[in-house]
């Protein structure tokens, strides 16, 4: 067996008295994608921190390729959600991407290779065309493209995703998965894909883990997205059901329904 790029062993936070998840125990292997979801509050958000090296666990461990995570790991590339950037912003595509190499300590010599690695990485996600163009006055599927190509220049083992789906439309949000699943497939990448939902992913994800309540599932799609194993995480009775290829979640509590009618889930239903 491999080593694992990302593990969690009894891996636990909580913070005071609120227990987000406990007793996590997770291998992500090289080239494998990994779906985390969950209702807002669940903890994604710090599940995403502690992979970064910005949040202490309350127990267990998490090892980044064999050692203990650290803010600015090469190891690891990050994608965040997409956010649209003032028009104004004079910087090139090229120029953020070229972020993803800042810190390094690059000789005088070096200035060629630093630039073919930029250009490497743009064409990776097919983003070499608007390579000049300031990014303010790209898509936001465009900027989104610029975001993975800073997080990949630095060739990470892991591409750590933060809901990079939001606020994109549905053609850019199966542009920006395909692109994901690609570099994955050719070069080895693991991938951890923090979303809202599963149908983005669905073609692409190995593994679901879903935290719920203080609770989470980790496995396939088919053993997590089941009306038993959701209704055993949120403790009521959930229904899920398959419609043309979509999974739809139905009966998550009230607290949690408005935001997954923006995803298109029947109503009822609503992961955060």
């Amino acid at each position: 067996m491999s080593a694992p790029v990302l593990e969690f062993e009894d891996a636990g936070l909580s913070f005071g008295p609120r227990r987000l998840w406990s007793g996590l125990s997770l291998r992500v292997e090289p080239g494998e994608f990994v779906a985390v979801l969950g209702a807002n509050g669940s903890g994604k958000t710090s599940l995403v921190r502690a992979i970064l090296g910005l949040q202490r666990l309350s127990s267990g461990r998490i090892r980044l390729v064999g050692s203990p995570p650290r803010r600015g790991s090469d190891d690891i590339g990050y994608v965040p959600q997409q956010r649209r950037i003032d028009p104004l912003t004079p910087m090139r595509a090229r120029d953020i991407v070229g972020q993803g190499l800042d810190g390094h300590r690059w000789g005088l010599g070096r200035q060629a290779g630093r630039a073919a690695r930029v250009r490497a990485a743009l064409e990776s996600v097919d983003a070499a065309a608007f390579a000049d163009l300031p990014i303010g006055l790209l898509s936001g599927g465009e900027q989104q493209r610029v975001r993975i190509a800073q997080a990949l220049v630095a060739d990470p083992g892991l591409l750590l995703c933060d809901e990079p789906l939001l606020s994109l439309d549905l053609r850019s949000q199966r542009t920006i998965t395909a692109l994901v699943d690609r570099r994955r497939r050719e070069k080895g990448t693991a991938v951890v894909f923090v979303t809202h939902e599963i149908n983005p992913v669905l073609p692409y994800v190995d593994r679901v883990l879903y935290l719920a309540d203080g609770r989470f599932r980790v496995g396939s799609v088919e053993e997590v997205f089941t009306s038993t194993t959701m209704s055993e995480l949120y403790g009521v009775p959930v229904e899920v059901v398959r419609i043309n290829g979509r999974i739809l979640v139905a009966g998550i509590p009230q607290a949690d329904e408005a935001h997954h009618h923006e995803n298109g889930a029947v109503s009822g239903a609503r992961r955060g």
